[in-house]
């Protein structure tokens, strides 16, 4: 399920391709951003088309300038149909450019479940603020057997999820709504930068799904096949 009042923005770097990760971070990923950007890399430089790389004093003077208070609660959520997200990110906190950080507030209503998703360029700090949430994070399996954990987290709990690793989380009580606060170190807008297991799913031909599985293609047939995400959903 997607929020339609949702407007992705026209900057790629808010749709979860993180500058950071392909460049690095300060003033060096400026500097190699700049290059490329300028044709100061595979091609002569031309005056005539470098591009200026920032300054301290330009980063300084925004962070000067920009409001340093965001009232968080009282932004209009983004609601689906177990629960909402409120956010602040760089369309949001303009403080926030260019500091490849953003956070949210997840509410999850009774029966309300956040899709098993990664993200790519990111890893995710959770902080419980009230319910009870259950977790599944699985990780790589260097050893041959993959790091699968599931547990309970619980008021006043910290739940790290590394950088690429799948993971959910849901509401685990049936008498309250679930409230966490979620740090990401990536500047993009929240849902841009995950991949969810449904598109994935869904993404893959029929038949090779049925070859991994190890199950006839017929399996699936009651599948819908829609590659779109559904972020925050609600257990039926």
């Amino acid at each position: 399920m997607t929020d339609d009042s949702t407007t992705p923005a026209d900057d790629a770097g808010d749709k979860g391709i993180d500058r950071r990760m392909l460049f690095g971070g300060g003033l060096i990923g400026a500097a190699a951003a700049a290059a490329v950007g300028g044709g100061l890399i595979g091609a002569k430089a031309s005056a005539a088309t470098s591009v200026p790389l920032p300054s301290e004093n330009d980063v300084a003077t925004h962070l000067n300038q920009a409001d340093h208070l965001f009232k968080l609660t009282a932004t209009p959520p983004k609601t689906f149909d177990g629960g909402q997200l409120q956010g602040a990110d760089e369309q949001t906190f303009p403080i926030l450019r260019g500091q490849h950080g953003s956070v949210y507030l997840v509410r999850l209503e009774v029966g309300g479940f956040r899709e098993p998703h990664w993200h790519p360029t990111a890893w995710e700090l959770n902080f419980v603020m009230s319910g009870t949430a259950r977790w599944t994070l699985l990780g790589t399996h260097p050893d041959g057997t993959y790091s699968n954990a599931t547990f309970v987290a619980e008021q006043g709990d910290l739940v790290f999820a590394p950088q690429g690793h799948l993971h959910y989380f849901e509401n685990a009580r049936t008498d309250a709504p679930l409230e966490t606060l979620v740090f990401f170190n990536s500047s993009a807008v929240e849902p841009y930068d995950d991949i969810g297991i449904v598109a994935s799913f869904n993404a893959m031909p029929r038949d090779v799904l049925a070859a991994a599985f190890g199950v006839p293609e017929s399996a699936f047939a009651a599948i819908p096949t829609d590659i779109k995400p559904i972020v925050i959903g609600r257990r039926r």
